[in-house]
């Protein structure tokens, strides 16, 4: 009854603008702190939708996966990295966000090794929720790696070929090919046998990314006004 009520006071496509309004909104003040706060979002964002990608969602009569967002959010996260601290630093930034997304990884399974109390009533939904870290940490080291390293050639392609005036369309154009590789590679690679049908989902989930994309893109503007003054 109370998920039913959820669903009424709270549809998925509600959510998922708060959702939008969420990440984007954790990304400009952390631009604001400097590029370790930005980094530590990034970092956060991409532990986070790896650990929520399993959970499939009704969106607009189709399935989804409920990370589009945070999705992203990293990629427009490294973006603004890259644009205000240079390809060094986001270089860093995805090393960073490897190291620390196998750490969690570990941690779960260790979380998962100790011989839960007899009292215990949550073992049971950490290991549902666990058991594919494996699979997904492969997966997402491998696809994370090549879709950065790609957005970060491209991105500084484009950087080179078009002034600053044009913020927006490098975003925008960096972008919809890394997440054109990256739903293609990661949908394979991860969801494959654990998602209900997989075609779809990666069809739906790559149009709902670019139209977040769009949605966040103007905010890229908004971002030099907020960017720290210091440039720390």
């Amino acid at each position: 009854m109370k998920r039913e009520s959820c669903k009424i006071f709270f549809p998925n496509e509600l959510l998922f603008v708060g959702h939008i309004f969420v990440v984007i909104a954790a990304i400009l003040i952390a631009l604001r702190l400097g590029k370790e706060a930005l980094t530590a979002v990034f970092c956060l964002l991409i532990i986070s939708a790896n650990l929520f990608v399993i959970k499939q969602i009704e969106f607009l009569g189709f399935t989804i996966t409920c990370t589009e967002a945070m999705t992203i959010g990293c990629i427009l996260s490294l973006n603004l990295i890259q644009e205000y601290w240079g390809k060094l630093q986001a270089k860093r930034a995805i090393y960073c966000s490897l190291f620390l997304l196998s750490f969690f990884a570990v941690l779960g399974q260790f979380h998962l090794l100790y011989a839960p109390s007899s009292h215990d009533l949550h073992h049971d939904a950490y290991a549902q929720i666990l058991q594919h870290s494996p699979r997904i940490l492969f997966a997402s080291l491998s696809v994370t790696f090549i879709t950065q390293r790609f957005d970060m050639a491209f991105y500084a392609f484009l950087k080179k070929k078009w002034s600053r005036q044009n913020l927006v369309f490098r975003n925008l154009s960096s972008l919809a090919l890394s997440q054109l590789l990256d739903t293609i590679l990661f949908s394979v690679l991860a969801l494959k046998g654990i998602v209900h049908s997989i075609v779809p989902i990666m069809i739906v989930s790559y149009f709902i990314k670019m139209i977040v994309a769009m949605f966040m893109s103007p905010f890229t503007l908004i971002a030099k006004r907020l960017r720290s003054p210091h440039g720390v």
